[in-house]
């Protein structure tokens, strides 16, 4: 009785191989899309939480708070600054990377919720890469709302 040895061999290895990298290479493209698609997503859920934590912060503190950008975009990252102790913001976030977010210069939030704007504000989010713009609405009374297309 012969034994054959057990196993692949490296012809059948290779053929796998090369079938697994044609896969990979007609997956790639998508997948870059799903994943701008997330940052996107993520980008504008976290701005969404801010614009939420401000109203709060407004309402119980019953004082003006503001949330603003961190720098000189939206895309540079925001902040709340702390209306009683300036060294100690209330929230910062980073910047966002490869990511275009447009929105007013500052969303100001009164002590009863609503919003000191007489239009409605409202941020536009576009990360390279993704096929979809996010929006983040608040309207006056100061509620934010997600919409899962651009402004």
């Amino acid at each position: 009785m012969v034994m054959r040895a057990r196993g692949f061999t490296l012809i059948e290895l290779m053929t796998v191989v090369a079938i697994t990298a044609i896969l990979s290479a007609m997956a790639a493209p998508a997948f870059k899309s799903l994943v701008a698609g997330q940052r996107a997503r993520t980008a504008s859920t976290d701005l969404y939480a801010a614009l939420v934590l401000a109203r709060s912060e407004a309402i119980k503190r019953a004082t003006q708070v503001t949330l603003e950008p961190a720098a000189d975009t939206w895309q540079a990252g925001w902040r709340i600054p702390n209306p009683s102790d300036t060294g100690h913001p209330v929230a910062n976030h980073g910047p966002v990377q490869d990511a275009t977010i447009t929105g007013p210069d500052a969303v100001v939030y009164l002590p009863n919720g609503r919003v000191a704007s007489d239009t409605p504000p409202s941020f536009d989010v576009a990360v390279d890469g993704a096929e979809t713009h996010r929006c983040v609405q608040v309207d006056l009374s100061g509620r934010p709302r997600l919409q899962a297309s651009g402004c």
